[in-house]
């Protein structure tokens, strides 16, 4: 078959075999559903036989879901950040002396546990009645200073959101625990040694009131 008479037979075939506007279906396609719908296959209840515009890749920009939100408010952020407090010169030097003297509570207490069992036991005699002498004036002198020092530095404190709980709860327990040992000395047996009942009641109150103390002042460490 010549050149000549080949091109025109297949335009004719492809003429022939496409489907034109005219015999397009109502919806609009040129290929209607059965034409690519595989042979032998019905559509499951109801549902729809989808059309190739229905099938084609569609892009859509909701601008809605593209808007951008700030979900940080400035107000929000501002409440969260931390407020900043000025402090003087004094309150800092006062709270240097207060942490340097804070250091001998735990070696204090020891020693004077110590001594303070010996006599209570009735051992040591007249040096360990001295050493728990000395010792408890040097308690009475280190709560002083830092009764002082951290009251002093509460008041000045007290418009400072930030660790006033923190604060509070040390300054109470200290403040309890400063009752507690005013308590122990006027409890103290005479020189003689008083009776065992009077010894008792010096030692219960003055463990209690060191174990305070160091309560608050391991708290006060570990939340620092």
């Amino acid at each position: 078959m010549g050149l000549r008479v080949f091109i025109p037979v297949l335009a004719c075939v492809i003429f022939c075999t496409t489907p034109n506007a005219a015999a397009a279906s109502t919806n609009g396609e040129a290929f209607p559903s059965s034409t690519w719908t595989i042979t032998g296959t019905v559509p499951l209840d109801g549902s729809s036989i989808e059309t190739r515009h229905d099938r084609l890749w569609q892009v859509s920009f909701d601008a809605p879901r593209l808007a951008l939100t700030d979900s940080a408010e400035p107000a929000a952020a501002d409440q969260a950040r931390t407020q900043a407090f000025q402090y003087s010169e004094a309150y800092n030097t006062r709270r240097k002396i207060h942490m340097m003297a804070s250091y001998a509570t735990i070696p204090l207490f020891v020693g004077q546990y110590i001594a303070g069992q010996k006599l209570y036991n009735g051992e040591g005699g007249d040096t360990a009645k001295s050493v728990h002498g000395v010792l408890a004036g040097s308690v009475a002198a280190l709560f002083a200073i830092n009764s002082v020092t951290g009251v002093w530095n509460m008041w000045e404190a007290r418009g400072d959101p930030n660790g006033k709980t923190r604060r509070l709860v040390h300054g109470t327990l200290m403040l309890a625990a400063d009752a507690g040992f005013v308590a122990t000395g006027m409890l103290a047996p005479d020189e003689h040694g008083g009776d065992g009942s009077s010894q008792s009641t010096h030692r219960t109150d003055a463990l209690t009131s060191m174990g305070v103390a160091a309560a608050s002042y391991v708290y006060m460490l570990v939340t620092r």
